[in-house]
């Protein structure tokens, strides 16, 4: 999706020359969100459109029509793998249908992404959750289960829970963290979601750590770390994901310890003519008081249109990337939406609604300063407040804001 609007954004600001998309997958650029909803319960199948397995036949994926990616006349590579970077002659080197390639370049975006991280075990049954080929297995499985075990009950993790309650299983979800979403949401609101999730029948068991899949050939138990086993005939493990930046080593881009790729204010990295986007990319933001790295759809786009802008502005034409982080989630017909950072915060207040009617406004803050703000089933009034993040807000003037807020 990053690669795809870089693209979309150069040809828009006027970019005439030759365009290479380089992807591993066997599909086009495609919206990944949905894979964890509509094409896992079927919702996002249009059989008037073609055959599943490509993305004419799930429209929900689709991020834009087949006559706007064509007016981008793109040299575009499926099925393509980057193996390495030479900065010195400017050439990419990939692994495709027809053998290894040499792809020069003025300008590069690295927009390789991530991969789920996978559970130590082989056995059949177990999956995880990244590309349109992972939600298609999955979905088929889940066609013919009564039962699912979920190992992590991040975002992805809790979204496959409540699709396969919607598909009428029996889920377990299981979190090695006191509270679901540990990373990203204060526990205040964490323990929030989880009584989400137990009020849609999911059994939430928090504080679980996983040790071990077992099973002759195919998994029949999840190992937990108090030496119980839970019965799970399906599993799926979200357990977070690495970035795809192995190629990069030794090209002189550096990378952050955990594989991200460093980046300036700008999404340049530190080779010239190199820029990096999406969910590989960390960069200093000066409102969140250091470097970020943000896994969002968003931020995807985002990125994308400030790289394109910047590659081809030229030094004095740059502007720095100081984006609102936004991030949303769709569970049980609910929508979360997260904009800024939602941990770790001193203060939670809940400034509209309240947990226990399921609709609220949450403000989180630390150091006396809003720095987050969590929606539940409160669109409007939630994005009303993106303002008070596009600036520097003390704590007492959001709660201000808000009390006077209809």
């Amino acid at each position: 999706m990053a690669g795809l609007h870089t693209a979309r954004a150069l040809r828009e600001r006027g970019f005439e020359g030759r365009l290479t998309l380089v992807g591993e997958e066997a599909h086009g650029p495609y919206s990944r969100p949905p894979l964890s909803k509509e094409v896992l319960t079927g919702t996002g199948l249009d059989p008037a459109a073609g055959a599943p397995g490509w993305l004419a036949g799930h429209r929900a994926l689709r991020l834009l029509d087949e006559e706007a990616v064509a007016g981008l006349d793109l040299d575009f590579r499926p099925r393509t793998r980057a193996v390495e970077l030479d900065t010195a002659s400017r050439k990419v080197l990939v692994e495709g249908p027809q053998g290894p390639d040499a792809i020069a370049y003025d300008g590069l975006v690295v927009a390789t992404g991530t991969r789920a991280r996978r559970p130590g075990t082989d056995l059949a049954g177990v999956h995880v959750l990244r590309t349109l080929d992972d939600a298609e297995a999955l979905q088929a499985e889940l066609a013919r289960a009564t039962r699912l075990v979920v190992v992590g009950a991040g975002f992805v993790g809790a979204e496959v829970a409540a699709s396969a309650r919607a598909l009428g299983l029996e889920v377990v979800l299981l979190e090695a963290s006191p509270t679901p979403l540990a990373r990203v949401v204060d526990p205040r609101i964490g323990r929030v979601l989880t009584d989400l999730h137990r009020d849609h029948g999911v059994d939430v068991r928090t504080g679980a750590a996983v040790t071990g899949y077992e099973g002759p050939g195919r998994v029949e138990r999840v190992r937990l770390a108090d030496g119980t086993a839970v019965a799970a005939p399906l599993v799926v493990a979200g357990l977070g994901a690495d970035p795809n930046t192995e190629w990069l080593r030794g090209s002189g881009v550096e990378l952050a310890p955990d594989g991200s790729v460093v980046c300036d204010e700008y999404s340049a990295t530190t080779v010239p003519g190199v820029y990096a986007v999406g969910d590989l990319a960390n960069w200093p933001h000066p409102r969140y008081g250091g470097r970020i790295r943000l896994e969002h759809w968003t931020n995807a786009a985002e990125q994308a249109e400030a790289a394109a802008h910047n590659l081809l502005a030229g030094e004095e034409g740059r502007r720095p990337f100081t984006p609102v982080p936004y991030f949303w989630s769709d569970q049980y017909g609910m929508k979360v939406q997260l904009l800024g950072q939602g941990a770790p915060a001193d203060e939670v207040a809940f400034v509209h609604g309240s947990p226990e009617d399921r609709k609220f406004v949450a403000f989180l803050g630390r150091g006396g300063m809003l720095t987050g703000i969590l929606g539940l089933r409160s669109t409007p009034r939630t994005m009303r407040y993106r303002a008070l993040l596009e600036r520097t807000t003390t704590w007492e003037d959001a709660l201000a804001a808000a009390g006077s807020a209809p």
